[in-house]
């Protein structure tokens, strides 16, 4: 419980060095990884010209990507919806391998801060694209010069509240469910210690599980992927 709580545990140190560890969110996000290959494997394997099956869901899978690439970051940028798609599916399915007794990768801050510096990269990127880099540092002016601290400051504060915002939702509901996991098992042994089972932890945890495993990692997977959408395009303007 208390490696669950404090953070990911780490399992060994490449080549003996205490400054390359393999902890337990890497590998986590491998097995991730792996998955994701797998089922992209799968889905295209002996693709045919007409569309059937498991072809045609993986096709409607990407048509959907391409119209909320569209619909939400403007025209010019279908070359983004490979990078969206990959970043939704390692949200979604790294918040939900805790239904499989791993710890999230998400409620490591290491993920998605990494996750929101490529947001910021890809911000910066895009505004020196359209504005060229003198319009881009001219930008931190307007509308007046005085505000430029406040600008940086906001330019800066983008992916720190975008990481800080998936990783405490997710970090926030497995610390909670956690301690209401070993609350219920002592009362259960206090109270009905005679059963062979805690009963108490029956029931309860499931809940919170549905709310905290499934639907909030939905959401926030969505969020996020919404976020670098619009703050990616928004770079255009």
């Amino acid at each position: 419980m208390d490696a669950q709580i404090t953070g990911p545990k780490v399992y060994f140190y490449l080549f003996g060095n205490e400054s390359m560890p393999i902890t337990e969110t890497m590998r986590n996000y491998w097995i991730v990884m792996a998955f994701i290959l797998l089922l992209c494997v799968f889905l295209t394997h002996r693709m045919q010209k007409v569309p059937k099956g498991r072809q045609a869901l993986a096709e409607k899978a990407v048509q959907m990507i391409d119209d909320l690439v569209d619909s939400t970051m403007g025209e010019g940028f279908r070359s983004f919806s490979p990078y969206i798609m990959t970043l939704l599916m390692s949200s979604l399915l790294g918040s939900l391998a805790t239904l499989f007794w791993m710890r999230p990768v998400t409620a490591d801050l290491n993920t998605t801060l990494g996750w929101a510096l490529i947001t910021f990269a890809l911000i910066t990127i895009n505004k020196i694209k359209y504005h060229g880099v003198g319009g881009y540092l001219k930008g931190f002016l307007e509308p007046i010069f005085v505000m430029a601290p406040l600008n940086v400051l906001s330019e800066v504060a983008t992916p720190i509240s975008m990481s800080f915002r998936h990783f405490g939702n997710m970090a926030g509901g497995l610390v909670i469910s956690t301690l209401l996991l070993g609350a219920l098992q002592a009362l259960s042994h206090a109270v009905l210690g005679f059963l062979p089972v805690p009963l108490l932890q029956i029931g309860i945890p499931g809940i919170l599980s549905l709310y905290f495993d499934c639907f909030t990692a939905a959401m926030q997977a969505f969020i996020f992927s919404m976020l670098t959408m619009s703050y990616v395009g928004a770079a255009k303007d």
